[in-house]
Order: C-alpha cells, then sequence, then structure tokens
C-alpha cells in the first residue's frame, strides 16, 4: 500500500513542525550542494526558522552570492523598464564625455610627446645599464677562461717534468745495473807463480812468470 500524499500546511503541533524543519531542512542544504558540486552551479540558500535561527549555505561566499544577485537583478529590472535603461546609457555618455574631456585638457599633443620621450629615455637607460651588465658578465666570463687555461698549462708542465724525471732515473739505474760496479777501461794484470816447497825441504829456486797487458 502506497504512501498517502500529503497535504501541504503549516503543521498545527510545535513539536511535529521541528522535527519535520529539522529534516527538511537537512534535506533542502544536502540538495542545495549537490546542485553546486554536479551543475557546477553558484549557489545561495539562507533559511530563518520560525524562532529566528538562522541556517545558510553558499558554494562559493554568501557575500558575493548576494552581490551577484542585486547586479543581475538591476540590470534585469533596467531592461524591463526602458525608462531606466534610457538613464543608464545616458549616465554611460556623460561618463564618456568627462573622460574625453580629461584626456584634451591634461593631455595634449605636447604633453603626449613629452609623455613619449620620457618612456624613450627609461628605455635607453634600461638598454644601457642592460648593456653594461653583459659586458661585465662576459669580463667575468674571460677571466674564467683565462685562469682554467692557465692551469692547464701548469699542469702540462707538471706532468712532462714528472715524465722527464722518471726516464732520467730509469737510465741512470739501467747503467749502474751493466756496469756492476766496475771500470771497463781499468788495465789488467795476469801473474803466474810457482809453488812455494815445504819448509823441510831445500829451497828451491822460484820461479817467477809475469804477464803484463796494457
Amino acid at each position: 500500500m502506497g504512501r498517502g500524499k500529503i497535504v501541504i500546511r503549516r503543521i498545527d503541533n510545535s513539536t511535529s513542525r521541528q522535527v519535520t524543519f529539522s529534516k527538511r531542512r537537512n534535506g533542502l542544504l544536502k540538495k542545495a550542494r549537490e546542485l553546486s558540486i554536479l551543475c557546477d552551479a553558484e549557489v545561495g540558500l539562507i533559511i530563518f526558522s520560525s524562532t529566528g535561527k538562522l541556517y545558510d549555505y553558499a558554494s562559493s561566499s554568501m557575500k558575493s552570492v548576494i552581490e551577484r544577485y542585486n547586479k543581475v537583478k538591476e540590470e534585469h529590472h533596467q531592461l524591463l523598464n526602458p525608462d531606466s535603461q534610457v538613464k543608464f546609457w545616458q549616465r554611460e555618455a556623460a561618463s564618456l564625455r568627462q573622460q574625453l574631456q580629461y584626456l584634451q585638457d591634461y593631455h595634449s599633443v605636447k604633453d603626449l610627446q613629452h609623455l613619449e620621450n620620457q618612456l624613450e629615455v627609461s628605455l635607453k637607460g634600461v638598454r644601457t645599464k642592460k648593456g653594461h651588465l653583459i659586458h661585465q658578465e662576459n669580463l667575468e666570463l674571460y677571466k674564467k677562461v683565462d685562469l682554467i687555461h692557465q692551469q692547464n698549462t701548469e699542469l702540462q708542465k707538471k706532468i712532462y717534468g714528472t715524465r722527464e724525471a722518471n726516464e732520467a732515473s730509469r737510465i741512470s739505474h739501467s747503467n749502474y745495473t751493466f756496469n756492476n760496479g766496475y771500470d771497463l777501461h781499468a788495465p789488467v794484470r795476469l801473474q803466474l807463480s810457482q809453488p812455494q816447497p815445504p819448509k823441510n825441504n831445500a829451497p828451491a829456486k822460484s820461479m817467477k812468470l809475469g804477464l803484463q797487458l796494457h
């Protein structure tokens, strides 16, 4: 059995009225939040209870929603009211005339030329400053390159000096090993002697044979 149709009228019982208000208020706030999220809509909801308590919800802020509402309402009212629309365009025309008069009074051709000259001077100063900074950066870069070149030169000298010292040490060591401490150019002397007889025998005539090579 389906639910009966609820008659929309004021609830006399205060307790039932308060319960219904709480349920429907929460449901309405939930629907407003869902509408703003699902449809990317700007939503503003204001609720006052019978006791004067305020409940509200705004997708952005209540102030922006109210300002937008008042602006749209005024524009809509002007479109519907021909007299208001005429007054609106009259105000716009008066504002444009004031702006034009201000430009004519305070910005003559001479003033505009002066402003243009000031702008050119400012641009020239900016370009000069920029060129000076670039020149300084280039000088610093050249100094760094020259320093690196000097460091590389010193490093190459050290490397070559170490190689030459190692080569000289190796040659000196080879010569010492080959000579083995003797002078190859010194004269060689050879001598042949007869063996000595025993002490108890008669001394024999010693015989010496000497050979000398020069």
